[in-house]
């Protein structure tokens, strides 16, 4: 019987993605086996620190960076990854296949929403690109930074005293705990990260043994809509610590709309588009719509972001 390693963080939210593409992948390909190994990441290990701080550390990404080296290694032989924690290149030898579907992209409000909130409120995220879309919205809020896996920042709403937290709607489903959602925030608004939702199927390039199996249930539409947001992503030079808010979606006639957003931290400056291209250049879709924005003014928000979420 044919076996294989799957690694992935050991959240219990990585945990229920494992799960979930591994229940696919045996309804398509009966009779092999699958052994699941957590790997802790340097985003796990410090939940206090900036992000891009422990990116910096890591020389990588703060929740992708052990995982890719175990596989490099050959310590497991394939990695399940939330997308949107990926960096937009794969190292050297590795590839992605082919996501199995995708979940809501959506961000998700948990306490209140957003009308309902009192001026003056205290809403907690870490990310940069919730804090700044957020205050686009509503300049008077006070953003707590909160890091922690799901029901941990679902714990600090309650214990910090805060208003709201913001959440990825994926997320909470993931974990059967939607029942926590108040509000799920407009896309045209809240643009998500991109490839949200989806998730990261990563292999070594050389194991043609594992690319057969899992290539049963890849879903063509799914891969190319996040292939455009990635695009987009690596075009405008961006990653998970910049305000980068992107969304696809394939249209029954085979072309793609995309649309995305760059906002400065401090919410003033927002800058967005949309493009339709074919879905067989969902590249080519992604680099012309990061150039739109970079004529809008794009580069400059992101140029001077950049500075402050290195401190």
């Amino acid at each position: 019987m044919t076996s294989f390693l799957v690694g992935s963080r050991a959240s219990a939210l990585a945990r229920a993605q494992v799960r979930e593409y591994l229940a696919l992948v045996r309804e398509q390909v009966p009779g092999v086996t699958f052994t699941q190994r957590p790997i802790l990441e340097g985003g796990d290990r410090d939940r206090r620190s900036l992000l891009s701080s422990v990116s910096a550390v890591s020389g990588g990404s703060a929740f992708s960076t052990e995982q890719e080296a175990a596989l490099v290694r050959g310590d497991v032989d394939v990695v399940v990854h939330s997308l949107k924690d990926l960096p937009t290149a794969n190292p050297e030898g590795l590839m992605l296949l082919p996501p199995p579907g995708r979940e809501e992209a959506q961000d998700a409000l948990c306490g209140s929403t957003l009308a309902g909130l009192r001026k003056g409120a205290r809403v907690g995220t870490g990310a940069a690109r919730r804090v700044a879309q957020l205050l686009a919205v509503r300049p008077d809020l006070e953003i707590v930074p909160i890091r922690g896996n799901v029901p941990t920042r679902l714990q600090k709403l309650r214990t910090m005293r805060l208003d709201a937290v913001v959440l990825a709607v994926a997320g909470l489903r993931r974990l059967g705990r939607d029942d926590e959602i108040t509000e799920v925030l407009p896309l045209d608004l809240f643009p998500p990260s991109p490839g949200q939702g989806a998730l990261g199927i990563q292999v070594r390039e050389d194991n043609r043994a594992i690319r057969d199996v899992l290539s049963t249930v890849g879903d063509a539409a799914v891969d190319a809509e996040v292939r455009a947001e990635r695009a987009l992503l690596a075009e405008l030079h961006g990653g998970c610590s910049v305000p980068v808010g992107a969304y696809a979606e394939m249209r029954p006639d085979g072309y793609i709309t995309l649309y995305a957003q760059v906002t400065s931290l401090d919410g003033r400056r927002r800058v967005s588009g949309e493009l339709l291209g074919h879905g067989s250049e969902p590249e080519s879709l992604g680099a012309a719509l990061a150039g739109d924005l970079i004529d809008q003014g794009a580069r400059s928000i992101l140029d001077a972001i950049r500075p402050a979420a290195a401190v």
